[in-house]
């Protein structure tokens, strides 16, 4: 997700553009766009950050908890540079932020790091990295490309990289991506789409699946790349038939059925 502070950038970020910054490899890209490339180049930042699992509850900021943020030490707010660099279109004021850095290259205090919320940024990172091209609908927010899935699954899209499924009959499959909605939009459902706007959401890449379980890797959960697990349905899907979402933490509205060229 994205801060409000940042909204208009997003918005202006909508247009499909080239970037420099990707290597020739990705922006080309050499090979096609790969369901085994994103699941292990994302399990490669997941291990890059410690191969951590977060199970629990979206934690809120206290200023206690500054000094533990790993976005900010060595290593780290370096590598979430390259997520915005790499996985954003060029000529933006966001594509050079970092894990705690502003595009000026002043530090922003920890308490504001809600406003500089790198979670799409790593998706599109992946995504990228994957061979998805100049055509992947890269933003520095999940509320976009949420949109662009939906019109996609609705013929609004001419060959589209990906559609939005509903959550109550479609059973996510690791490269999918699942998303919810946060704060404000914590009620969203797909009913909801397209928002046609900016909403709070994270979103995560299905990285293996199991019997009424998913584990699925995000970008900036408890401020690094972690693992969570997440219950399904028997039938494998994240909302029962009456619309109930299994998981009690995440109000997973809708997946996101990544169409990779091959696998």
């Amino acid at each position: 997700m994205v801060g409000p502070l940042v909204l208009s950038a997003a918005l202006a970020g909508c247009a499909v553009r080239p970037t420099a910054h990707a290597p020739q490899f990705a922006n080309q890209p050499y090979e096609a766009f790969s369901r085994t490339a994103a699941i292990d180049i994302a399990l490669g930042e997941w291990r890059y950050w410690g191969g951590k699992i977060v199970d629990t509850s979206p934690s809120a900021y206290h200023p206690a908890d500054a000094r533990a943020k790993a976005e900010r030490d060595n290593g780290f707010w370096q590598e979430v540079g390259l997520y915005w660099w790499i996985g954003m279109n060029a000529g933006h004021d966001y594509d050079r932020w970092t894990g705690k850095h502003d595009a000026q290259g002043r530090k922003f205090p920890p308490q504001d790091d809600g406003d500089f919320a790198w979670s799409a940024a790593f998706i599109s990172y992946v995504m990228r990295m994957a061979g998805a091209g100049p055509n992947f609908p890269y933003a520095p927010d999940h509320a976009h490309y949420i949109d662009y899935a939906w019109r996609a699954a609705h013929g609004g899209v001419a060959d589209p990289l990906m559609v939005a499924e509903n959550p109550k009959t479609y059973a996510p499959v690791p490269g999918d991506l699942i998303c919810a909605g946060r704060d404000w939009a914590a009620s969203m459902r797909y009913r909801d789409l397209p928002s046609k706007g900016f909403f709070p959401s994270h979103c995560a890449i299905v990285v293996d699946e199991q019997p009424e379980m998913l584990s699925v890797i995000g970008g900036n959960v408890d401020d690094m790349v972690a693992l969570t697990h997440v219950p399904t349905t028997p039938r494998g899907t994240l909302q029962h038939m009456d619309g109930a979402i299994v998981d009690k933490r995440y109000d997973w509205f809708v997946a996101l059925r990544v169409l990779y060229r091959r696998n």
